[in-house]
């Protein structure tokens, strides 16, 4: 991940609300990547930036997610 987009997704996750909601991951360019929605927004987003992510199709998401 661009260093960059880490600093900002960082700053995004300390701000993010833990209530229920629906968030969009985009690319570089601004490319739609992924839709979800959580019941607890922050823990979900959190979860994708782990160092634990084993599914290969998680791991190539998010090595491409420049904004949320």
């Amino acid at each position: 991940m661009n260093p960059n987009a880490k600093t900002h997704i960082e700053n995004l996750l300390s701000n993010m609300t833990t209530l229920p909601g629906i968030y969009k991951m985009l690319g570089k360019d601004g490319e739609l990547l992924y839709v979800g929605k959580a019941k607890n927004l922050k823990n979900r987003i959190s979860s994708y930036f782990v160092k634990t992510i084993e599914h290969p199709k998680t791991q190539a998401l998010v090595s491409r997610i420049y904004d949320i």
